[in-house]
């Protein structure tokens, strides 16, 4: 299973979460407190702009911003993958505005049900 996490904001060029994100972070705590088997990985990814490997660090600090948050709120670290993907992952087109915020996002794909 992979779902977009909506709601997780960084400010631009930056990985520290927003207080806005802890409405759907908090979701995400429960979900795994009531499947406490699931193994996630959180996948950070981002539009074309800036260099490969720019995007690339970001993506990775992004994802583990979120596995500390889910950590810190109980969440055991052996059940959280952290794995950014920069660029290399488009789900749009990196030539529109939309298309760009499309592709600056991070999901969660669940690896195991132990």
């Amino acid at each position: 299973m992979l779902r977009s996490l909506r709601n997780i904001f960084f400010p631009s060029k930056q990985f520290v979460l927003e207080p806005a994100s802890a409405a759907e972070l908090n979701r995400l705590v429960a979900f795994l407190k009531e499947n406490a088997t699931l193994q996630v990985e959180i996948s950070g990814h981002t539009d074309n702009v800036g260099s490969d490997a720019a995007n690339l660090q970001l993506s990775q600090q992004r994802a583990k911003s979120v596995t500390d948050y889910l950590a810190e709120h109980g969440i055991p670290a052996s059940r959280l993958k952290a794995k950014g993907y920069g660029e290399t992952k488009p789900i749009d087109s990196n030539d529109t505005d939309t298309g760009r915020a499309q592709n600056r996002r991070t999901e969660l794909k669940i690896i195991s049900l132990q």
